[in-house]
């Protein structure tokens, strides 16, 4: 088990709305164990299982609820 944490700058988040799209989102994929988001840091904090899931594909998640990964 390959355990990172990786914080990413992400853009558009405003709203409580916003925080539980991306933590149900990215908290969804397999071997992600945790998702912390600082709206007014404009930051997610993700905990993962690197040989599980890739940081692309963690990205592309928040992206895909429409949201920009800095």
């Amino acid at each position: 088990m390959a355990k990172e944490i990786k914080i990413l700058n992400v853009e558009g988040m405003s709203c409580s709305h916003c925080e539980n799209a991306v933590k149900k989102s990215v908290g969804a994929l397999n071997g992600v164990d945790s998702v912390t988001v600082d709206l007014k840091g404009k930051k997610v904090t993700v905990g993962y299982d690197s040989e599980r899931v890739n940081l692309e594909t963690i990205k592309e998640t928040i992206e895909d609820q429409g949201y920009e990964v800095k």
